[in-house]
């Protein structure tokens, strides 16, 4: 996951989640895992919602869950930036996984995907489409109607895939040779 590149010349407060990003990334990288999101919910006991996946693309297990847990917890209570209790949930990606990383719409270009916007673009802040890929700045969709159309990373405020028979055959782990 990239990291926030920040100006020492000017005062910066990093978002919760994005300072526990940068305290589970590391611990998750030395275990085989990637970082795919942190989000906090709740305010009197939050709940610190962590989802990874295999470095190597296989399949995350319950047991690779229960070490996360472990050790992410562990990090967690070390540096405390969550005052007073709170609970751990982590789990894999998924099959219809959110979709917050540029290798992510990369690797699942051709599969349908959803798209919300912090701003309207072209009048609307919806888009359903198949995803084309992503750089450094921009994510492609193609849309219903055959249009192509561009949004910024920074506009966007939720991606996710859409379940569908090609996504589910795209991601299918081989079976295992006994």
């Amino acid at each position: 996951m990239d990291g926030a590149v920040l100006d020492e010349n000017e005062p910066s407060q990093l978002t919760l989640e994005a300072r526990l990003a940068a305290i589970i990334a590391p611990r998750l990288e030395a275990m085989g895992f990637e970082l795919v999101r942190v989000l906090v919910l709740g305010r009197d006991k939050p709940t610190v919602q962590v989802m990874a996946d295999r470095a190597d693309g296989s399949q995350i297990s319950v047991h690779d869950c229960e070490q996360i847990s472990h050790d992410v917890s562990a990090a967690i209570d070390v540096d405390d930036p969550l005052p007073g209790a709170w609970t751990l949930e982590v789990s894999s990606a998924g099959i219809d996984r959110p979709l917050t990383r540029i290798k992510d719409w990369n690797r699942f270009a051709g599969h349908l995907c959803r798209v919300d916007t912090f701003v309207p673009l072209a009048g609307r802040k919806r888009f359903s489409g198949i995803a084309l890929g992503a750089d450094d700045t921009q994510v492609r969709l193609r849309l219903d109607d055959g249009a192509e159309v561009a949004i910024r990373l920074g506009d966007i405020r939720r991606a996710k895939l859409v379940l569908t028979d090609a996504l589910i055959e795209a991601t299918a782990s081989p079976p295992r040779p006994n």
